[in-house]
């Protein structure tokens, strides 16, 4: 079975239409999703607008790259140490 991908605007506008009093059924076939993934899905964006899901994916960006930078230094560090202790 072909996996769908939905992005997270479409997510919170599923789970609207879910909060808004439609059955989990209805929307589950509409979408053609399991009603396992919509639960998960209200676990996971309940409550978020779009301008959440911005700041989120904001987040989630800057976080990645520090952790790029944070290696990189690391591994920088790491080898001067090493050849610190070569020369001595």
């Amino acid at each position: 079975m072909k996996k769908k991908k939905f992005t997270e605007t479409q997510i919170v506008a599923i789970l609207k239409q879910y909060e808004a009093g439609r059955e989990a059924m209805d929307v589950c076939r509409e979408y053609g999703i399991s009603k396992a993934t919509l639960f998960n899905w209200r676990k996971k964006y309940s409550g978020m607008e779009a301008t959440h899901l911005k700041e989120l994916k904001a987040l989630k960006d800057e976080n990645h790259r520090l952790k790029q930078m944070y290696a990189e230094l690391s591994l920088d560090y790491r080898l001067a140490k090493e050849i610190i202790e070569k020369k001595l």
